[in-house]
């Protein structure tokens, strides 16, 4: 039997149960958007496909949405059994794939673009996806803040982790994977407001979910702690998030730092709101974060905040935070 090459269209070759998908110079969201669909047509219209090839020759920008894309397409792929691999990969994808592991995921042919290259070299080729990703100005407060905060963490550690210890033995901490800038997963930090047992029980209370989306909440949840209720409505039990900042995993103003499994349910249009670090506060923190029931609402603020942004607004939303720490309504429930 003949091979025989189709060409589908400008990005699209077909080589009998195989096909090469060239992507664009740039995969930010109307490309990312343009990329998954050109993906899911070709598997829809091709049932006797075997392998898909990314080419990423020509791409030298990719944010969070071409993240996103990326992942679905791989994640439909290995639903039809079809195997899914990257060519000429060029280093600013590279550094992307780096950062947030999936280097280890996804089959990368060696040869043309890719090249091996230092953890440092890949960090200087990170896309600036946001403006506020850059600014040295944003991470000095983010670290001055955070060494005042620790300061505070410091002197009111001993008397909260009493108070968590009598109230219900166990971890004076809890530590939780959520998904920073571009996704990038690392541990967050509280001070533990729930039961040693509460993400066991999580599973039973999904049914009670009250909120509309990809993220869990109900009011007066049952595993919170008579302490813990307390801790959440100051707001105390976030005061370890400052290390989290000091790191840089977070900053002390950003969007909601999502779940892996919310990310995992995300479109590629809401993986937009990966695109600027996560923060101890943000729109949501400062807009009624207890009354908030719609995943679309966290979608709007956190994009609102992107569009917004400035040292200035930071500097708002912190004294708004503030401001509303002192309201017997402002924390969470």
């Amino acid at each position: 039997m003949n091979s025989q090459t189709t060409e589908v269209d400008d990005s699209v070759m077909l080589l009998n149960d195989m096909a090469v998908v060239q992507v664009s110079h740039r995969l930010s969201m109307l490309e990312a958007v343009a990329f998954k669909q050109t993906c899911q047509d070709l598997i829809q219209a091709n049932p006797v496909l075997k392998k898909i090839i990314i080419d990423f020759q020509q791409t030298t920008f990719m944010d969070s949405s071409g993240l996103g894309a990326l992942v679905s397409n791989y994640k439909t792929a290995q639903e039809k059994g079809i195997e899914l691999s990257l060519r000429n990969v060029t280093p600013q994808v590279m550094a992307v794939l780096n950062l947030t592991g999936l280097e280890e995921v996804f089959h990368i042919e060696s040869g043309g673009n890719t090249e091996a290259s230092s953890n440092r070299q890949l960090e200087e080729q990170l896309p600036t996806t946001h403006p506020s990703v850059r600014s040295w100005m944003k991470r000095l407060i983010d670290v001055v803040g955070a060494f005042i905060g620790l300061l505070i963490t410091g002197v009111v550690f001993i008397p909260i982790a009493v108070a968590i210890t009598l109230d219900d033995p166990g971890p004076i901490l809890f530590s939780q994977t959520r998904c920073g800038w571009m996704g990038k997963r690392f541990r967050i930090w509280k001070f533990r407001s729930m039961y040693v047992d509460a993400e066991a029980r999580k599973a039973e209370l999904e049914k009670h979910n009250q909120v509309q989306g990809a993220f869990f909440k109900i009011d007066k949840d049952p595993r919170v702690t008579k302490v813990g209720a307390f801790l959440r409505r100051t707001s105390l039990d976030e005061l370890p998030q400052f290390w989290n900042v000091l790191k840089g995993e977070m900053s002390l103003v950003g969007t909601r730092p999502p779940t892996p499994d919310e990310v995992e349910r995300y479109e590629v249009p809401e993986w937009q709101r990966l695109d600027v670090k996560p923060g101890m506060t943000g729109e949501w923190q400062v807009n009624g974060r207890s009354s908030i029931r719609k995943f679309e609402d966290v979608i709007r603020l956190d994009l609102q905040y992107q569009k917004h942004w400035s040292l200035l607004y930071d500097l708002k939303l912190i004294l708004k935070t503030i401001a509303i720490l002192f309201h017997k309504n402002s924390g969470a429930v």
